[in-house]
């Protein structure tokens, strides 16, 4: 079953603070060329005026901030689920989206939210993006795409490692034939 349609992808994040807005800057960019079936929203802050692209959405995929301590412009792939807390990498904003969600949609499953993150270098008042991040977008937005199409295609790539493995061999392939 194809869940095209009810896929909604978040960027989420205030782009008045640098590298907190890196969810903002990778919708904008993922808009340039839609995704046919597939809601893109420039939610920002406002988490509470992105309720409404919950109702229908069964996966969401959250673009923001992501801090995990490691060196900043290090990408992040996890599954925001009642653990997250646990986790080492926690998303800036995903924690509010899915608490929303929750009490929007009080009594009936809340849909499946995966978090695409990056590691901010600062999150000062600024509204580019650091160099770290800023050369990682293009990844961001790359790996974006193929989470969503790995979900159209009913196989999920939430593991960050095997989508970069699937990428590789999918570039290897492509050279070859060229």
């Amino acid at each position: 079953m194809s869940i095209a349609g009810k896929i909604l992808i978040a960027g989420v994040g205030n782009e008045l603070l640098s590298d907190d807005g890196v969810g903002v800057h990778a919708v904008r960019k993922l808009q340039e060329q839609p995704i046919p079936g597939v809601v893109m929203a420039d939610i920002g802050t406002a988490i509470l005026h992105g309720l409404h692209f919950l109702e229908s959405a069964e996966r969401v995929l959250v673009i923001d901030a992501a801090k995990g301590g490691q060196p900043p412009g290090t990408i992040y792939l996890f599954e925001a689920t009642e653990s997250a807390g646990a986790k080492s990498v926690i998303s800036i904003h995903s924690m509010g989206l899915r608490e929303a969600a929750r009490f929007l949609m009080a009594g009936e499953p809340a849909p499946s939210i995966t978090v695409l993150g990056v590691e901010p270098q600062t999150m000062d008042y600024g509204m580019d993006l650091s160099a770290p991040v800023q050369a990682v977008l293009p990844q961001v937005v790359e790996l974006a795409r193929e989470t969503v199409a790995g979900w159209m295609r009913d196989t999920d790539c939430t593991d960050f490692h095997l989508c970069v493995e699937k990428r590789n061999d999918l570039r290897t392939r492509n050279k070859d034939l060229s």
